[in-house]
This record gives C-alpha cells, structure tokens and sequence, in this order.
C-alpha cells in the first residue's frame, strides 16, 4: 500500500532529461475537439455498438445511453482538472501515478492499454456490414484492412491527421443527421416509449428491462462516449494544455451525446415494432424510410467514420505507448525502440506496435471483446476518479488548472455508483480483466518495483 499512496514528489520526473523525446504542440483546441470526436468516432458507435444494447435493452437504449452521458459528467470533470493539472501523453497513468502512486498508476495502465487495443478493432470490424451496398467482405478481414490503413495514416504529421478526420467527421455527422431526421419523420409510437422499458422476447413476446440489466448496461453506454478522454492523450500536442484540455474534453463530451443520443431516440420511435428495434439493423431501418440510395449513402458515411476512428484510435494509442516507453516501463531495448519518433514528429514504432495486434484482435470474438472492453473502461474511470479526490492535497492544491465544482462530493459519488456498476457485470468478464490485471501486478512486483530508481518513472512534460 506505500506504494500506491506514495507521495507523488518521489515517483514523478517533473522535467525530461536532456534529449528526452518530447512531443511538438501543433493543434488548438478546433484540431484537438475535431480528433477527439473522431475518436468518439459518434457515428461508428451508433451504428456498431448501439444495436447490440437495442438487443438487450430494447426502448430502454436511449435511457440507459443517457444515464450513462449524464455520468460522464462527472467523469469530464475529473478528466478536465487531472489532464490540465498533469498535461501528459501518458492520460490516465500518468495522472494516477502522480496523485495515487505508482503501482496504482502501472494499473490503470494496463487497463487503458486494454481499451486503446480492443476498442479500435471493436468498431472497425463494423466496417464489412456499411460496405455490403458496394462490396460484400469478411467482418474480421476487412477490420483488419480498416486497422492497417489507420496504421499508415497514423504514420503522419498530426496536423494534417486533424484535417483529414475533420472532412471524415463531417460525413458522420451527417449520416446520423439523416438518421435522427428520418427516425422522428416515421415515428411509430410517442415519446413516453423512450421510458417503456420493454425489448423483444422469444416467439413474438415482450420482455420487461428490469432495473439490474439497465445497471448491467450502463458499463458498454460509458464506453459508447469514452472517447472524450484523448483531450488528455493529447495533451502534450495541444497548445496551452492549462485552459484547451478541458474545453476540449467538455465540448467532444456535450457534441456526442447529442450526435449520439438524438438518433438513438429516433431510432426508437421509428422503428416498426418493437422486434425490428430490438433487432437493431439500422441500415435496414434507414432503407425502410427512405430508399436504397440513401440507405446507401448512409452505410457509405458510416464506412468512412469508421475508418476516420481508426486513423485516430491509433493515434491516441501510440502516444500511451510512446509515453510508456518514455517513462520506462519495459526493460531498455523495448523503452528505446518505442520511444523513436519519425520523420513527421509520430512515435512510429509505437503507431506500429499498436495498429498491427488491432488488426489480429480482429479474428477474435466480439461479445468477448465489448465485456472485456466495458469492464476495463469502468475499472479505469474508478482509478481516475479516487486520483480526483487526491487532487488538490500538497503542493497540487496551488498548481494552475481547470477545477471542477462540487468537489470533492462528484468523485465520492462516482467512486461509490462505478463500484456498483462493476459489481453487475459478467463473471467471465470480470476474471478476463481481472486475471490480465494480476499478471499485471506480478509484472510490477518482479520487476518494475525492485527497479523503483531507473524504471516506471513517470515524467510531465514542462508546460
């Protein structure tokens, strides 16, 4: 336990050594919110996550989504004090680190390097389905392909990457535009089935959603907005981290909810009954609607938006590899090769390392990986939420940043309702994340903690 609460003073490496690989601030806060939302990547999670909890969820989706959103409240304001009081491209582990110690933040670690790895090819393997108009290919395969090429654009200067996710998030933005319009302009049943709590059950049935599978649920509905957090991924590229972290992380979080929760409610009244919704083929929806043209250009849009969340999944997850190695948390061959930044400023042997074993996550199973996934983000909001609460003691009580208000009563409150939460998810889940975590800590105890002088050494970059 000394290690975990250890003062922050005698774990963090305030300042790069000489020649230490530091990352160029290129981006304002318009580039930051445009990558940031590309990572929330609203569009691609509408039409690949969502219609999994309209199969378990049914006219509860929406609620649930937003219960969630208004929980990431909370969460955006732990986010936007920690990340403008530690601006670093390690996110959360450099954040716990420095507040809760070391060993808490060689955890939350891992479980953020699970989530940047699974999440990415999570949503590419959508890609297949929103091509069929054109061109019809294996779900795993062309994830593969979508993680490859977002590899290869992650390769690239981040400013021109800010443009090209900027154009591929307008065609998002669209596509569920058109989807909420259509949606509402076809509406089968009235608002009050938004709190109906109903999902299709066997032979033509209704099932009630009881209040235990919407509690269940709200672990994958924190994923469905858990993207707002690369502002602080970003950090260290951002110009004048103290005040654009957290407006980028308060307005990518407000955006999405609404990209997000508008369509879905949509969704829910213009569904024809309640079996087609809780079936949830939207593209079909779409198509019913409207016509095969539009039903195409949707799928086309969707295509696109997933391809624009791997370009920037990849690179949100590279710079946490870059930030490891750079903190040394691996022996010192692995430390140097992924800490070499290319010729256009990205950590390219980390972009590498991160893009290639999303393209392989791609053959594994789905259900397995959104458990895993939704487990792993609420385990991580809880580590960021207890360093929340030990935000403002010594000499971090004085240091200039974006304080949240009601505190320290909205982390308590977080702590206390994620803890919950995870106390409702699946068994297999849960020993999946948990057993990966323990090897984790034996990794910590055989080898980072025995080093404590010369590894894991977390360092903020100078603002």
């Amino acid at each position: 336990m000394t290690d975990t609460l250890r003062p922050a003073d005698t774990v963090v490496a305030q300042a790069p050594e000489h020649g230490h690989a530091k990352l160029n601030r290129s981006i304002g806060v318009v580039g930051g919110t445009l990558l940031t939302l590309s990572c929330v990547t609203p569009a691609s999670t509408l039409f690949v996550v969502v219609p999994d909890l309209f199969g378990s969820l049914g006219t509860a989706t929406a609620l649930t989504i937003a219960i969630g959103s208004l929980l990431c409240v909370a969460v955006a304001f732990c986010y936007s004090e920690l990340g403008t009081l530690i601006p670093s491209a390690g996110g959360e582990y450099a954040i716990v680190s420095t507040l809760a110690g070391r060993l808490a933040g060689w955890l939350v670690f891992v479980l953020s390097l699970l989530v940047v790895m699974i999440v990415p090819p999570v949503i590419a393997m959508g890609t297949a389905d929103y091509l069929a108009p054109v061109i019809h290919l294996d779900p795993s395969l062309a994830g593969a392909g979508v993680m490859l090429l977002a590899t290869l654009a992650g390769l690239l200067d981040l400013r021109a990457n800010a443009w090209i996710t900027g154009v591929f998030l307008v065609l998002e933005v669209i596509a569920a535009a058109v989807v909420a319009l259509l949606g509402f302009t076809h509406a089968e049943r009235g608002p009050s089935s938004l709190l109906s709590l109903q999902v299709a059950g066997a032979h033509g049935g209704t099932d009630p959603v009881t209040a235990m599978l919407v509690v269940s649920g709200l672990a994958i509905a924190l994923f469905v907005t858990q993207g707002f957090s690369t502002a602080v991924y970003l950090s260290e590229e951002l110009e004048n981290p103290r005040r654009n972290v957290a407006r980028t992380v308060l307005a990518t979080l407000a955006i999405s909810t609404v990209i997000i929760l508008v369509p879905v409610a949509a969704i829910t009244l213009g569904a024809s009954d309640l079996t087609e919704l809780t079936g949830g083929d939207i593209s079909t929806m779409v198509t019913a609607w409207s016509n095969s043209a539009v039903g195409t250009f949707v799928s086309l849009c969707v295509a696109l938006a997933i391809i624009n969340a791997g370009i920037v999944m990849v690179i949100q997850n590279s710079r946490v590899l870059f930030a490891s190695a750079r903190d040394k948390a691996w022996p010192a061959p692995v430390n140097h090769v992924f800490s070499k930044l290319g010729r256009f400023g990205s950590p390219w042997v980390a972009t590498l390392a991160v893009g290639i074993p999303g393209a392989a996550l791609c053959f594994v199973n789905l259900d397995t990986l959104y458990g895993v996934t939704g487990v792993s983000v609420t385990g991580m909001y809880l580590l960021v939420a207890v360093a929340a609460l030990l935000s403002r003691r010594g000499h971090h009580r004085h240091t200039p940043a974006w304080r949240m208000p009601l505190w320290p009563a909205m982390p308590i409150v977080l702590i206390a309702v994620l803890t919950y939460i995870l106390t409702q998810q699946e068994t297999d889940y849960l020993l999946w994340t948990g057993g990966i975590t323990a090897a984790a800590t034996l990794y910590w105890a055989l080898y980072l903690r025995p080093r404590a002088e010369t590894r894991w050494l977390v360092s903020i970059p100078e603002v």
